[in-house]
């Protein structure tokens, strides 16, 4: 155990290090990280690896906030604390009910099921352009050139973003949550650069959308009410800054992860023969590719989790990626298993801070791989990949491939 720093980004920077929390799981479920020299704020945390425990922790968030906890002034779903009234408890994802469950109730209807029905077509004939751009390249980075594209599309078209502007949008994304050129709680140069450019794009944008607002989801937070009050300005900005990585961020990183599976276990031509598994497959690519490896929640008062005292302020990570590894809620989960079922993996979380876009991400997986098995015979890999160096988002920055066309 003296061994193991979660704060040591090179451990993440060739994947998710399951073979540190195969131990963990093993011999050490609920664990007190010890502070290190990297640990922001030197400060020690809770480690939550198996399914269970994460499950319960997810589901009470009156004793586990995703806001603040105990005399904490700050607090969030990161390692380091965020400053209240800034990022923790004005993000959404960082909030607390009753105002979270109010604010995620303004949103869900545009990211509903019967919703997104209505713009599936379109999301499918995106795939295929996007595809077939690829194929004609054949030599492409499958991360860049095709995992990323539907992905941000159809964030922009959600949010009113001007196709055009998508990709200046990605890169400052990129930069803010790759830590490639610092450590954990460290900004630098490049990166407050980028906050600061997205953060006045959003500006003049939802200025725009209260001036002239139109059927997306920013026209909707600029005019929306809770208690009958707007949202803050504050609140609307942080919502864009959310929507912008969480949209394209996570789902991109599960379908370069999916199809790296599917080529590293063989099951490409498995698929390519029966599409009847292409719904248990993309439960499989999420369940493997879990792109968000932990969240954090802070411990309201004191309590106990498998036998170990939890004090209130605490910070405690609950290790998504860990808990979808579990061997006691899945059967060989060193496999990949594209006709896995059941498969109650844990890659959109659990409990109220369940993934709003968790339906619309499992329709872009589906539509892309449904036009890749249309379009596309053979994927090989022409270099190795290049992860992103994180815990808090397992990625790929580049996935060079050559693709062959179906005759």
């Amino acid at each position: 155990m003296d061994d193991i720093d979660l704060t040591d980004l090179d451990r993440f920077a060739r994947g998710f290090p399951h073979d540190v929390f195969d131990v963990l799981r093993r011999d050490a479920p609920v664990w007190f990280h010890p502070p290190t020299p990297r640990t922001p704020g030197g400060e020690g945390f809770w480690v939550l690896s198996r399914y269970a425990d994460v499950v319960v922790a997810a589901s009470d968030p009156e004793t586990f906030s995703s806001e603040t906890g105990g005399e904490r002034d700050g607090g969030g779903t990161l390692l380091e604390d965020l400053p209240s009234g800034f990022a923790a408890g004005v993000l959404l994802n960082m909030m607390d009910d009753p105002r979270h469950a109010r604010f995620r109730r303004l949103l869900t209807p545009s990211v509903a099921p019967r919703t997104l029905r209505l713009i599936e077509e379109d999301l499918r004939a995106r795939a295929r352009t996007i595809v077939a751009d690829a194929v004609h390249k054949a030599d492409c980075d499958f991360l860049t050139d095709l995992a990323a594209e539907l992905p941000l599309q159809a964030v922009a078209q959600l949010l009113g973003v001007p196709q055009e502007d998508r990709h200046r949008l990605l890169s400052w994304a990129n930069v803010t949550l790759d830590y490639d050129d610092r450590e954990l709680g460290q900004t630098t140069d490049r990166t407050r650069q980028a906050a600061a450019e997205m953060f006045a794009y959003g500006t003049d944008l939802l200025t725009r959308k209260r001036a002239e607002p139109a059927d997306d989801l920013l026209s909707l937070a600029a005019h929306a009410e809770i208690d009958g009050a707007p949202l803050t300005d504050l609140e609307q900005q942080m919502l864009f800054n959310l929507l912008i990585a969480a949209g394209s961020e996570t789902t991109r990183n599960s379908i370069a992860l999916g199809m790296l599976a599917l080529l590293e276990h063989g099951a490409w031509p498995t698929l390519q023969v029966d599409r009847s598994h292409l719904d248990t497959a993309v439960e499989e690519m999420l369940r493997w590719a879990s792109s968000t490896p932990y969240n954090r929640r802070t411990a309201t008062r004191d309590t106990t989790i498998a036998g170990q005292a939890v004090k209130a302020g605490d910070k405690v990570t609950l290790w998504w990626a860990s808990a979808n590894r579990d061997e006691r809620a899945f059967p060989d989960p060193h496999r990949f298993d594209i006709t896995r079922r059941p498969n109650p993996h844990l890659a959109f979380g659990r409990g109220g801070h369940f993934c709003l876009g968790g339906a619309l991400a499992r329709i872009e997986m589906r539509v892309v791989f449904e036009a890749l098995l249309d379009g596309v015979a053979t994927v090989d890999l022409t270099a190795p990949v290049e992860f992103t160096r994180s815990n808090k988002h397992t990625g790929v920055r580049h996935m060079p491939v050559h693709l062959a066309p179906t005759p």
